[in-house]
């Protein structure tokens, strides 16, 4: 991994992300059977809904396949809609998310905040099953033609197993299922489209960035300017150097020396004590340096025709 490469922090931030609900904390065995029967039979969502987390949890896919049954009858339309969502989620927790949007179809919404939900939990379904189509669909309809709505919305991506909820601004989200499925230049409009502020503002900027050089366009430069003085506002070291190493790498493919990125990022490097990057930079001026050494002595050889592979070494029939 050379010193181009983007570091893992850059990378999560830049990949979308399935919805995967983890239970809270349980005990270090599975619900007993007795108990799992119990809850199989019950027409109580929740407790569907916990006993699905538990399987998934210990990758028990015969219980998991028998709550999807379940799910799948215990709440035949035509129900309210709290009843849809809800098993709408049990059935995301039980990790079937094509059966999940079935039974969203089952429930058109009405009111504006039931829509909004309605759609964020297609959403969840459409992540989780990885079908970017669907997932862009949910999010341009709750844009309503406004992608700067999806700057007030956090989607959730993860639940941990302190029950905290990680969520992320759905303009990101587009813009990356946008960049998944492909359209590159909708993705870069998108995280283009509003404007971005503090560690997550220069994350975006540093993708659009990304975006726009796998277009052949220019802007990647000014884009990464801007966004290292948020990271640097933000104190986002980590971020700082992530950008420092692109736009490093960005100079150096357009057939620049890139020695004011290097600069800056073996100044940051140094004060950060990050040992790996000093490592990494320290190599590559080893390996440019051998290189450039073999170019001058095979120039070298090429201008003396006397010398061992020299230009007059060859005779009239070679």
């Amino acid at each position: 991994m050379g010193i181009s490469s983007l570091s893992l922090s850059l990378l999560l931030a830049a990949t979308p992300l399935a919805v995967q609900p983890v239970s809270s904390p349980v005990d270090a065995e599975p619900i007993a059977e007795v108990h799992y029967l119990r809850m199989l039979q019950s027409d109580d969502l929740a407790q569907l809904q916990q006993a699905c987390r538990d399987a998934a949890r210990f990758g028990l896919k015969q219980r998991l396949q028998d709550l999807r049954d379940r799910l799948m009858l215990v709440a035949p339309a035509p129900q309210p809609f709290a009843v849809v969502t809800a098993n709408t989620s049990a059935l995301l927790a039980c990790k079937a998310p094509e059966s999940a949007q079935r039974v969203l179809s089952r429930y058109g919404p009405g009111s504006a905040l039931e829509r909004q939900e309605w759609l964020v939990l297609s959403w969840r379904a459409a992540a989780a099953a990885l079908d970017h189509q669907r997932a862009i669909l949910a999010l341009r309809r709750l844009a309503e033609g406004d992608l700067s709505r999806l700057e007030r919305v956090q989607l959730p991506l993860v639940e941990t197993a302190t029950g905290l909820t990680i969520t992320r601004l759905a303009l990101d989200q587009l813009a990356e299922h946008e960049a998944a499925a492909g359209r590159i230049d909708r993705a870069a409009a998108v995280a283009l489209s509003a404007p971005s502020f503090g560690r997550e503002g220069a994350a975006r900027l540093a993708r659009a960035a990304l975006w726009l050089e796998e277009l052949g366009q220019n802007d990647a430069t000014n884009l990464l300017e801007t966004a290292l003085d948020q990271a640097a506002a933000a104190e986002a070291w980590s971020l700082a150097e992530d950008l420092l190493k692109i736009q490093l790498r960005l100079e150096r493919k357009a057939g620049g020396d890139g020695a004011r990125p290097r600069a800056r990022l073996e100044r940051l490097a140094t004060r950060l004590d990050d040992r790996y990057t000093l490592w990494q930079l320290i190599r590559e001026d080893s390996d440019r340096t051998a290189i450039e050494e073999r170019r001058l002595e095979l120039e070298r050889q090429l201008r003396s025709p006397r010398g061992l592979g020299g230009s007059s070494s060859l005779g009239e029939s070679d």
